[in-house]
């Protein structure tokens, strides 16, 4: 491998790089052209073309820290809001059309994993896709966490075609419950019975005050240290990430009161994913990106269609609204975000909130769908 401008045990200036990628990541949202790529590609293409460049190495210390300590370190943060009572009791046939939609991400992996050639990583690649489809960018670094796959090529090709093929399916799931020769098919107006609400405490502006954020980031440590600890204590460290996921959850239930206040968590957590993104876009190899990328936009594209189609026809079956559906589905695909800013956009004030429940519902039961399922996939290739 030719030595590159900055070394692998310069640790500091990798640091810097990777915060930088992840800062301009987050700046790139906001506008125009970098809300449509969105802000993980955004850093991760600033990664992607240094280290090719030889500017940065494609392996190092640094990005392994970031997989060992930055991604679980994460997971907490982001679910700091999932109160399991709250999404079952406040989400009605939306959490329905979530769940169905869960199930059709299921059947489309499987579809994919069956037709496409994969390789010997298939099943990996399964997974983490399978864990997006249900959840969101949390469950794709957790899951590929969990399964092994830390191969900087595959999961920055995965993550382009991801992003390409959501915004071509984001305008889809927008016009859905337009089309009028569909909309006929489905039960007509909404049947929440919820009032218009904000985005609410599960995606409210994060304070600045110290005290909130040292309370987060120690419950988080908290969390991880018992997770690693229970794990290795029965003799799978492997698991790490689902213990600590069963941890957060059972926490964020049990005193939803308390965790829900501290709505610092997520923000940090977002900014450590960003740097997440930034360390898969740095050990990117492009001519392995090339060569691997069309292989995985079919296979994101492949499941997407059969996730819709699943839940368009369970949606008729048990008489829910396309509104619902679209929702839904984006809370699947999407994560809670874009499925309550898509209900905000198209003044479906009632489905806001059941939209951030149902996407925190996925970020915190999609890892384990997916690492089960992936397993599942691996048993059948022998």
């Amino acid at each position: 491998m030719p030595n590159s401008l900055i070394g692998s045990d310069q640790d500091f200036a990798l640091w810097a790089i990777l915060m930088s990628a992840a800062t301009l990541g987050v700046w790139a949202e906001r506008t125009a052209w970098g809300a449509r790529i969105s802000g993980a590609v955004t850093t991760l293409l600033v990664t992607f073309i240094l280290s090719n460049l030889r500017i940065i190495p494609i392996g190092a210390p640094t990005y392994d820290a970031v997989w060992t300590y930055l991604v679980p370190f994460a997971i907490p943060l982001l679910l700091f809001q999932a109160d399991l009572r709250r999404i079952v009791r406040e989400t009605g046939p939306t959490l329905l059309a979530f769940m169905l939609g869960a199930i059709g991400t299921v059947l489309g992996t499987i579809a994919a994993y069956l037709v496409l050639p994969l390789g010997d990583g298939g099943w990996q690649l399964a997974a983490v896709f399978c864990a997006t489809y249900i959840g969101g960018s949390v469950n794709f670094a957790a899951t590929a966490e969990a399964v092994g796959l830390r191969s900087g090529d595959l999961l920055s090709a995965g993550v382009a075609a991801d992003n390409l093929v959501m915004m071509l399916y984001f305008l889809l799931l927008f016009t859905l419950p337009s089309i009028g020769g569909l909309n006929r098919f489905y039960r007509q107006g909404a049947r929440t019975s919820f009032a218009p609400a904000p985005l609410g405490a599960a995606v409210s502006p994060a304070s600045n005050a110290l005290l909130p954020m040292c309370v987060a980031l120690t419950l988080s440590a908290l969390i991880c240290a018992a997770g690693k600890g229970i794990a290795t204590f029965i003799g799978i460290p492997s698991v790490a990430i689902l213990v600590i996921t069963i941890l957060i959850v059972a926490l964020a239930t049990l005193f939803a009161s308390v965790l829900s206040r501290l709505s610092v968590a997520e923000t940090l957590g977002k900014l450590l994913m960003q740097i997440f993104f930034a360390a898969i876009g740095a050990s990117a190899n492009i001519g392995v990106v090339l060569q691997v990328g069309p292989i995985l936009f079919l296979m994101a594209a492949l499941i997407l269609t059969l996730h819709l189609l699943f839940l368009l026809g369970a949606g008729w079956l048990f008489r829910l609204n396309l509104v619902e559906i679209a929702v839904a589905s984006n809370a699947n695909t999407g994560g809670p975000t874009t499925a309550a800013a898509m209900a905000t956009a198209r003044r479906w004030d009632r489905l806001v909130t059941p939209a951030i429940l149902c996407g925190t519902l996925g970020y915190a039961m999609a890892t384990f769908i997916g690492v089960g399922l992936g397993n599942v996939l691996r048993s059948w290739g022998g």
